[in-house]
């Protein structure tokens, strides 16, 4: 079976984990349970790359120690069953159906599993994903026992036998055969079995359009069979995508799974309460399939109940935090981070990269933003080095990003690599960003307007909002709630400028990134069309196209998108996870307990039901 090696620098950000920096020195010999065995690793530092990164070279990577040191994950306790696990959402849960779209928030990965999924037994220290990326290379089986390319257009995945969907009519615990894998995939993009045509809400379907056909030899073997792209393309579109696997019968007999009560799959937990835009109740279900891969006589999960509370506003919740209510909640700001350093010492935290780069998006197919003097003046109208200094108080790179995070090497243009003519068009000047604005008709400057999403930061918007006055860009701002926010500018109603969706420095699959910028993306809510972009997106994606070429192709689009400057970047900070020191097993994997990108926590059953709450702790420290 072959897969592709993709070269990743992580900077891995873990300030007050005593539990990762012993990881970090065991020594270790046991290899994974990877279908596949990855052949390089990359070097884990402590700094944001200056330059691109040298690889490591390995021959494997191991996940347990010696007999005599133990296993590296020793040192997180053994875990424990019962107890409840209460997190947050900012947003609230909108879709129990694929078939309704993509990049709507939900938790089918709480009650349906995925053909993959992470390596729980992978040492942090070479992996730790904290990145939305994952890398073939660490991804494992799950449903799917293992996948192999039986040719260069079909991927294969080999299901596991004995595999049953939750006792809950009208499923009633059947077995979950092949048959369920392409009743999914034709039922969303119309490739057969009585599906005509894709989904209307899928926004994703045009990325499968190489996707023929999928045909299941027996009941345990499934083919994907696809035209035209690259190996790596087809494990990105398969792969870490937090698909679920509806049962036919709940279609057949509702329409849809639209409705929570149908919320039924082969996952750890079931759904049993949901009351919009306030909380959903999931408890443990108890014919589970999987046992934990670090304790292989543990049945999973460990947690007897999940509690998702939908709390738009991060004030109230990192209230929840404080009094104990809430047991993890990632992707808190720095400041907010400082401040529960000083109020709640106890209150664990670590930190990771951010998925993205704040950012103001224009319209870029509307007057004055089609002028790439008015976006240019724009970016030099802000002050990076001060931003980064000040308001993030030294904790990230004064760098500005494009399209593709500087956590990503092999893939990225590191702002330290740019061309010194590129970097002077990204360093403050408010004199030039005048003459350019003078020089593109507007000697005065002009009057605009953003919509932005009010779960982001808007502190920062306000900063760069002072800075667009300064030199006559009066913007007014219009905030929205995250769903609104995303209903609206995905449907291009804005007639200016949005804020709150990071538009640059994306830490997703790299053929995703260059999705985002394709003429006719649902999600490029600038409204991109560039022939050159869409050019060397087919290039990197052909079939014929090596790794190494792709990722060449990939640096050029991102040095290309930089000189258009489509968006106005910011810089990119570090997001923090605070958690109670009872809920145990979390090293601040991504997508584990966040909503992240606003689609919900894409690896929520998975990691959930490997965490466990330390429930005499919890009760020794009043809770």
């Amino acid at each position: 079976m072959k897969r592709k090696t993709i070269w990743i620098a992580l900077t891995l950000f873990l300030v007050t984990s005593m539990i990762l920096a012993s990881c970090t020195t065991s020594t270790t010999t046991t290899t994974t349970t990877s279908s596949k065995t990855p052949t390089s690793t990359t070097a884990v530092t402590s700094t944001p790359p200056t330059t691109t990164s040298s690889a490591v070279v390995t021959t494997k990577p191991t996940t347990t120690s010696t007999a005599s040191s133990g296993n590296w994950w020793d040192k997180l306790g053994k875990p424990t069953y019962g107890g409840e696990l209460t997190v947050s959402l900012p947003q609230n849960i909108s879709s129990w159906d694929d078939y309704d779209g993509s990049g709507f928030c939900n938790i089918n990965t709480a009650y349906q599993d995925d053909l993959v999924s992470d390596n729980w037994t992978l040492n942090p220290s070479i992996f730790a994903y904290q990145l939305s990326f994952r890398s073939s290379d660490y991804e494992v089986g799950s449903i799917g026992k293992d996948w192999e390319f039986t040719d260069p257009n079909t991927y294969t995945v080999h299901l596991r036998q004995g595999i049953h969907y939750q006792n809950l009519p009208p499923v009633n615990g059947r077995e979950f055969t092949s048959a369920d894998v392409a009743y999914h995939w034709n039922r969303l993009l119309g490739l057969g079995g009585g599906f005509t045509s894709p989904s209307p809400y899928y926004s994703s379907a045009s990325s499968f359009a190489p996707l023929k056909s999928i045909t299941t030899p027996d009941k345990y073997t499934v083919n994907f069979n696809f035209q035209g792209i690259s190996e790596e393309s087809i494990c990105e579109l398969l792969q870490g995508v937090g698909t679920g696997y509806e049962a036919s019968e709940v279609v057949q007999q509702y329409g849809s799974t639209r409705d929570w009560h149908h919320a039924i799959g082969e996952g750890p937990f079931i759904v049993t309460d949901f009351v919009s835009d306030s909380s959903a109740t999931l408890v443990k279900n108890p014919t589970y399939w999987q046992h934990d891969e670090r304790y292989p006589q543990n049945q999973l999960p460990y947690m007897d109940q999940v509690n998702i509370l939908i709390i738009p506003n991060q004030a109230t919740a990192l209230a929840g935090v404080r009094t104990g209510k809430i047991d993890v909640l990632d992707n808190v700001s720095f400041q907010d981070a400082q401040s529960m350093k000083k109020t709640n010492p106890e209150i664990l935290q670590l930190t990771y990269p951010s998925g993205g780069t704040p950012t103001v998006d224009p319209r870029l197919d509307v007057t004055p933003f089609s002028d790439i003097r008015v976006r240019q003046a724009m970016q030099q109208a802000v002050d990076l080095p001060t931003i980064a200094a000040t308001y993030y108080a030294g904790s990230c790179p004064a760098y500005p990003s494009s399209c593709t995070s500087m956590y990503m090497s092999g893939w990225d243009f590191p702002y330290p690599q740019w061309p010194q003519d590129l970097k002077d068009q990204y360093a403050y000047n408010p004199t030039a960003a005048k003459a350019l604005l003078a020089a593109a008709g507007f000697p005065t400057g002009f009057t605009t307007n953003c919509i932005a999403n009010n779960g982001q930061d808007l502190d920062l918007l306000q900063i760069i909002q002072s800075y667009f006055a300064a030199v006559g860009i009066n913007m007014s701002i219009k905030t929205m709630d995250p769903a609104t926010w995303s209903t609206y500018v995905r449907a291009h109603k804005q007639d200016q400028l949005c804020y709150g969706g990071n538009s640059a420095g994306f830490s997703f699959p790299p053929f995703s990134d260059f999705n985002r910028w394709r003429t006719g993306y649902a999600f490029s809510w600038q409204n991109a069309s560039d022939p050159k972009w869409d050019a060397m997106r087919a290039t990197a994606i052909a079939a014929t196209t090596s790794i190494a070429d792709a990722e060449k192709t990939l640096v050029a689009a991102n040095e290309y998108m930089a000189r258009q400057h489509w968006v106005i970047s910011s810089v990119t900070p570090n997001f923090f996870a605070l958690y109670q020191p009872w809920f145990k097993g979390y090293t601040g994997q991504v997508f584990s307990v966040s909503a992240g990108g606003g689609v919900g926590p894409l690896y929520f059953g998975f990691y959930c039901s490997r965490f466990w709450i330390d429930t005499a702790l919890k009760k020794s420290m009043g809770h």
